[in-house]
């Protein structure tokens, strides 16, 4: 999943990255294929060089700074986002639903939340104002549903021109990344669809964990699977020299 989230990065372009997975297959990206990419983190980091084996947990930590190109404050880097010179938000998703809507907030009723999550922290300024935006999460059906219980960060909405009516000028989720496939949104309705499958996965099996009725590409293919070289630095990136050893 990270590996097939870090080929969408392109060379020259900048990402703005939520920690976790998202972090990770960018700095992937920059190592493999893309050594020009710009890696943004909220907390005002600009073009950091993360230290295999010491990826941050929080977009505040100074380790997340390491030899950054700049260091600015946060309403600075969401500024460069509503200028338009962030070409990619990257986000992870606790909840997200046929239109790219994601919850990160609460499960359950607003009134009486059985789980009380993260909440927002930058992702609804990432996902209303960055280009593009990639989401990568575990696909399975209390993730994939109909419609979010909240609305932390705005997809499509309810599909065709709702993000337009809402003032969002942007293009809004392009492509879902998972465990098992990886998706992209009609261009009409903007609802999700299946593109391509991981290696030894079926439409059958993409289905079978999505909690709506999907949408399927005319040609569906099947994603290439990791490299050696692409697991190794992938290793070596979350466990530093052990992964060597």
């Amino acid at each position: 999943m990270t590996v097939s989230a870090s080929r969408l990065l392109a060379d020259h372009r900048m990402v703005f990255a939520g920690v976790g997975v998202p972090l990770l297959a960018s700095v992937l990206a920059k190592q493999r294929h893309a050594p020009d990419l710009t890696i943004v983190l909220e907390g005002g980091i600009i073009g950091p060089r993360v230290l295999a084996g010491k990826l941050p947990i929080s977009t505040n930590e100074m380790r997340a700074a390491r030899h950054a190109t700049m260091l600015t404050a946060i309403t600075d880097v969401f500024l460069l986002a509503q200028r338009g010179f962030l070409h990619y938000g990257f986000l992870g998703a606790a909840q997200i639903d046929a239109h790219g809507n994601i919850n990160t907030s609460i499960i359950g009723p607003v009134q009486r939340p059985r789980v009380r999550l993260p909440g927002t922290g930058g992702a609804n300024d990432i996902a209303s104002l960055c280009n593009e935006v990639l989401v990568v999460t575990a696909h399975e059906p209390r993730r994939f549903v109909e419609r979010v219980d909240f609305v932390t960060s705005p997809g499509h909405l309810g599909g065709g021109d709702a993000r337009e009516k809402a003032g969002l000028i942007s293009r809004g989720p392009s492509t879902v990344v998972t465990d098992l496939a990886l998706l992209d949104f009609d261009p009409d309705g903007g609802r999700m669809r299946l593109c391509a499958l991981q290696p030894g996965v079926t439409v059958r099996d993409v289905r079978a964990h999505t909690g709506f009725e999907l949408l399927t590409h005319p040609e569906v293919y099947e994603l290439e699977p990791p490299a050696i070289s692409d697991l190794e630095i992938l290793r070596e990136l979350e466990a530093g020299a052990a992964a060597r050893e």
